[in-house]
């Protein structure tokens, strides 16, 4: 009971209850600090990551904005190389239009070289009538479409003078010649006539140029001769070359072979 009084009388209540309130208010004190203190480090924190974050999207932006120009630069090549392949296709369509063109133009013009030949060939041998039995053909059309004229009906062996049995066939030929050269469809599409001149391999190259030579021009001087008017309209259509042993039509080495190479060609 005497305690229980003094307890309520507050005999030394003060002194013992005050310390430990103290205690619990520094404590909190203390508590509050250390929370404002972690905020204020987590702050700092966050603003340096905030700050770091900024500048790795200013980087990336800048980054973007990198990419962004170069696809910009790649779209523009890109549009650049889709207008030159248009422009390429238009070209390659319009070569492909003349190309078609062209062929269509050769072919014409085969067909009609075929024709000129033909025509040629019908017309020498209208005028020189029936041949003999036996008697060789004296024109005929190569594998390359020329005109053969058998050497043997023109000239003796080794010789380009045109000999008197063969002015029948270069009179026929002079004449159909320029029966030829009046078709205005022919004038338009062939440009020259060339009279050449061939022979076999036996005898020096230099014999051979010279007697290929005068054998195509000793033809065309006949042929204009023989037909004035050749020469006057057409003269500049006509032409004689010279090709030797050069061309041989069969390389075979017998009399027959060589009888086939000694040849006047002509080439439209």
């Amino acid at each position: 009971m005497r305690n229980r009084r003094r307890l309520l009388s507050g005999d030394d209540g003060p002194s013992e209850i005050w310390p430990a309130f103290t205690d619990v208010m520094s404590t909190m004190a203390l508590i509050l600090f250390v929370l404002v203190l972690l905020a204020y480090v987590r702050s700092l924190v966050s603003a340096k990551q905030l700050d770091a974050f900024e500048r790795q999207i200013a980087s990336s932006e800048r980054q973007l904005q990198t990419l962004q120009a170069e696809i910009d630069v790649e779209q523009g090549q890109l549009a650049g190389a889709k207008s030159q392949v248009l422009r390429q296709q238009a070209v390659i369509a319009a070569s492909d239009r003349e190309l078609a063109t062209l062929r269509s133009r050769l072919q014409d013009i085969a067909v009609l070289r075929v024709n000129v030949l033909n025509k040629l060939r019908r017309a020498v041998e209208a005028q020189l009538g029936s041949r003999e039995s036996g008697v060789p053909e004296p024109v005929t059309i190569g594998d390359d479409g020329d005109v053969l004229i058998n050497e043997k009906l023109v000239f003796e062996y080794d010789s380009y003078a045109v000999w008197s049995d063969a002015r029948p066939l270069l009179d026929a030929l002079a004449s159909a010649l320029g029966a030829v050269r009046d078709d205005a469809d022919v004038r338009a599409n062939i440009g020259t006539i060339l009279i050449q001149g061939h022979t076999d391999e036996r005898g020096s190259d230099a014999h051979n140029w010279d007697l290929s030579a005068k054998r195509a021009t000793a033809v065309l001087e006949y042929l204009f001769a023989a037909n004035p008017s050749l020469a006057r309209s057409y003269g500049g259509y006509f032409a004689a070359g010279a090709y030797s042993k050069f061309r041989p039509i069969d390389p075979a080495k017998t009399e027959e072979a060589y009888q086939k190479n000694r040849r006047i060609e002509i080439a439209v």
